[in-house]
C-alpha cells in the first residue's frame, strides 16, 4: 500500500509531525512516494533503532538488482564512508576515528566559543537580523573550515554545492554539484600533500594503520563527507534550537534561570526537531520484518529519525519541548555502525552558539509569525531558510 498522507510535499515541510504521528499509529512500516521514487518508510522508535543497526539493510545499491545482475554492476562512484558496508566502512572509520574522540573535540571548545563571540560582536546593536545567515550558518562553516583546512573564503561556493546535494534538486543539478565539489576537494587534497598544515585533511593524508592509508579517491570522498555533514546538520541544530526557544518562552525562561541545563537542552532540541529528517536510503539485502510488516528484498528503505524521536512509546509527552528532559537515547545522530562521527563537535557548537546568543542578547525575539517561516525542501535535512529576529539590546 502507498501512503495517501501528504508526505514530502506542501505543508509537510513546515510541520511534518502530524503526518508522522499518523504513520506511527496506523502504518509504522509502509511504502511512500518521494520525488526520487517509492521507498519503505519506518517511523516507530523501536523499529528505527533496530533498523539502524540491522546488517540486512545495506548501503550497497546493487541489492536492488536481481542476484545474477549484481556481480557486473559497479559499486558507488565515490568511496564515501556513509555509502559503504563493512569491511570497507570499518576500515575507513578506523583510519579517521582517532581524529574525532570526545577529548579531541572538547579541545576545540575554546575556539568554537571564540568564533561565536566574534560573530555576535559583528551583529548590529539592535534591529532585525536573519540569524540563520548571520550566525547559525557561519559558525559551523568557520569551525569545519578550520578543522579541515578549507579556505573560509570558499564557503559560499561549497555551501551552494552542498545545498544542491541535500535539498530537492534535479538529477542533473545533483550530478553537477557532486562533480564540482569532488574536483574542488581533489585540488585541495593535492595542495595539502605539497604544503601540509596542522588541519585534518593534512592529517588524513598522513594517517596510517598497519601500513594502510587512504587512497586519493578515499581522501576526496572523506573530505567531502566531513565538509557536508560538518556544517549542514549543525546549522540546523542551532536554527531549530533557537526557534524552539523563541516559540516556547517558558522553556527559555527555565534555561535562563538554570543555565546548567544547556547540555540537556541541546539534546532535547536534537530530539524534538531533529536536524536530520530521515536517513539516506538503505537497501534490503533480504526480506526484513518490522512491526509485523515484511519489507521485500531489493526494496529501498529510509528511516525517519524525526518520527522516531517523537514516539510517545519512547519519550513521555514526546510532542512537548522540555529542556530539562533526559533525552538520551534519541537517534538524531543515528545508531550503530553509521553513528555520526562528529556528534560531539555538533553538541559543542550547539551549546556554545545557543548559550552565548541567549546570554549576550537576552531580549532576542522572533520577528515573524512562526507559521510563515519557510523550511528547506529536503527529505534528509530539516532546517529553516531564514530565521528573522529582533535582537534587542546587547547585555
Amino acid at each position: 500500500m502507498t501512503a495517501t498522507l501528504e508526505l514530502f510535499d506542501g505543508a509537510f515541510w513546515r510541520d511534518p509531525y502530524p503526518a508522522y504521528a499518523e504513520l506511527r499509529d496506523a502504518a509504522p512500516v509502509r511504502e511512500v512516494q518521494r520525488p526520487e521514487g517509492t521507498v519503505w518508510l519506518v517511523s516507530r522508535y523501536a523499529d528505527v533503532r533496530a533498523a539502524l543497526a540491522d546488517p540486512r539493510l545495506s548501503k550497497d545499491w546493487r541489492y536492488t538488482l536481481a542476484p545474477e545482475g549484481r556481480a557486473d554492476a559497479p559499486a558507488a562512484n565515490i568511496p564515501m564512508m556513509l555509502l559503504l558496508d563493512p569491511p570497507e566502512h570499518t576500515r575507513l572509520r578506523k583510519l579517521v576515528s582517532r581524529s574525532f574522540t570526545v577529548r579531541r573535540m572538547e579541545e576545540l571548545r575554546p575556539r568554537v566559543e571564540q568564533i561565536a563571540r566574534e560573530l555576535l560582536d559583528a551583529l548590529p546593536p539592535t534591529g532585525k537580523v536573519d540569524v540563520m545567515a548571520e550566525y547559525a550558518f557561519l559558525l559551523p562553516v568557520f569551525v569545519i573550515c578550520e578543522l579541515l583546512g578549507v579556505p573560509a573564503e570558499d564557503r559560499d561556493e561549497f555551501a551552494a554545492w552542498s545545498n544542491t546535494l541535500v535539498d530537492e534538486s534535479t538529477q542533473d543539478e545533483a550530478t553537477a554539484a557532486m562533480g564540482q565539489l569532488s574536483a574542488y576537494m581533489g585540488r585541495l587534497v593535492e595542495q595539502k600533500r605539497l604544503q601540509p598544515d596542522d588541519a585534518l585533511i593534512s592529517a588524513l593524508v598522513e594517517v596510517a594503520e598497519d601500513g594502510d592509508r587512504l587512497s586519493q579517491e578515499e581522501l576526496v570522498a572523506m573530505a567531502m563527507m566531513l565538509l557536508i555533514a560538518g556544517h549542514e546538520t549543525t546549522v540546523n541544530l542551532i536554527g531549530n534550537g533557537l526557534l524552539a526557544l523563541l516559540t516556547h518562552p517558558e522553556q527559555r525562561a527555565l534555561l535562563r534561570e538554570r543555565p546548567e541545563l544547556l547540555p540537556s537542552a541541546v539534546e532535547e532540541f536534537l530530539r524534538w526537531d531533529s536536524p536530520v529528517h530521515s536517513t539516506p536510503v538503505r537497501f534490503a539485502a533480504e526480506d526484513v520484518e518490522y512491526a509485523g510488516v515484511t519489507i521485500p528484498a531489493r526494496s529501498v528503505v529510509t528511516l525517519s529519525l524525526a518520527a522516531a524521536n517523537r514516539d510517545p512509546e519512547r519519550f513521555a509527552g514526546a510532542e512537548e519541548l522540555r529542556v530539562d528532559r533526559d533525552a538520551s537515547g534519541h537517534v538524531a545522530f543515528g545508531h550503530g555502525l553509521h553513528h555520526c562521527l562528529g556528534a560531539q563537535l555538533a553538541r559543542i557548537e550547539g551549546q556554545e552558539a545557543i548559550g552565548l546568543l541567549l546570554a549576550r542578547r537576552p531580549e532576542i525575539a522572533l520577528a515573524a509569525d512562526a507559521g510563515d517561516l519557510v523550511y528547506r525542501r529536503s527529505s534528509l535535512i530539516r532546517g529553516l531558510r531564514e530565521l528573522p529576529v529582533e535582537l534587542g539590546p546587547s547585555s
